[in-house]
C-alpha cells in the first residue's frame, strides 16, 4: 500500500487469502493466522473480509461478542441462525447487521445448489456487553450512493459509522464528507485522484472527505465513513 496525499491504496492481490474446505477469503486485515503488525484495523473498522462459498459450505455456529457485524450479500443466498431464534437467508443486495454485544453464537452458510459471495465487516463497538441485536435492510439499490448503515438505517454500536453501496455506477460519485473513508470496489473501475481503482481495491482515505470517485466502467462498490 503506497500512503499520497490521505489516500492509501491497497490492492485486490495484496491481500491476505484463506482457503480452506472449498471456501476462498480475501481479507483486508490482519485475521486468523494472517498477521501484519502495520495492518491490523482503520479506525473502528477491524475485518474487512470478502467471502466466496461453495453451495452449502460455509461457517457453522461459532461464537463473537462485542462485535459489529455487516454482511453484504453480492451473489447467491446466505442462510444465518443465531442462537437468539433469529433465521433468515440474505439474497444479492440484502445487507444484515448483528450486534453480538454480550454474545451470540451465529451460523452462515451458502443455500445448497448455489455459490455465494458476500464482504462482511467488523466494526469495534464504543460500548462492550450491550444487548446482541440483529436486523435486515432488504431496500434495492440503485446507481447512486444508498446509505444502508446510519442514522435512518440500519444502525450499529459505533457512533458516527455509515455504509453506502452503490450498484453498476457511471459518471463520478461524490464520496461522504468525512474524515475517514473506506472505499472498496466489488467491479468496475474508477479513479481517485490519480489513482486507478479496481475490482479488489480498496482506498482508505483521511481527511480526504467529499472528493469525486470517477467512475471509469460501472462500477459496484462499498463506502464507509467514519466520523462526523
Amino acid at each position: 500500500m503506497g500512503d499520497d496525499d490521505g489516500i492509501r491504496v491497497q490492492r485486490g492481490a495484496d491481500r491476505f487469502v484463506t482457503r480452506t474446505e472449498g471456501r476462498t477469503t480475501w481479507h483486508s486485515f490482519s485475521f486468523g493466522t494472517h498477521y501484519d503488525p502495520a495492518n491490523l484495523d482503520f479506525g473502528a473498522m477491524v475485518a474487512h473480509n470478502d467471502e466466496n462459498l461453495p453451495p452449502g459450505t460455509g461457517y457453522a455456529a461459532h461464537p463473537h461478542r462485542d462485535t459489529e457485524i455487516v454482511t453484504w450479500v453480492l451473489a447467491g443466498a446466505l442462510r444465518h441462525t443465531d442462537d437468539a431464534g433469529n433465521s433468515g437467508v440474505l439474497l444479492p443486495g440484502e445487507v444484515q447487521r448483528v450486534s453480538a454485544g454480550s454474545g451470540i453464537v451465529h451460523s452462515e452458510t451458502a443455500e445448497p445448489g448455489i455459490g455465494t459471495r458476500f464482504l462482511q465487516t467488523w466494526l469495534r463497538p464504543d460500548q462492550p456487553g450491550g444487548a446482541p441485536s440483529y436486523a435486515v435492510t432488504r431496500g434495492g439499490l440503485d446507481a447512486g450512493l444508498t446509505e444502508v448503515v446510519g442514522p435512518g438505517a440500519l444502525t450499529v454500536g459505533t457512533a458516527g459509522a455509515r455504509l453506502s453501496l452503490v450498484e453498476g455506477a457511471t459518471g463520478a460519485l461524490v464520496l461522504p464528507d468525512s474524515p475517514r473513508l473506506h472505499v472498496f470496489v466489488v467491479a468496475g473501475r474508477a479513479t481517485l485522484g490519480d489513482r486507478a481503482l479496481e475490482a479488489g481495491d480498496a482506498a482508505r482515505l483521511r481527511g480526504q472527505g467529499g472528493r469525486p470517485l470517477v467512475v471509469e466502467e460501472p462500477v459496484t462498490a462499498a463506502v464507509w465513513a467514519f466520523g462526523v
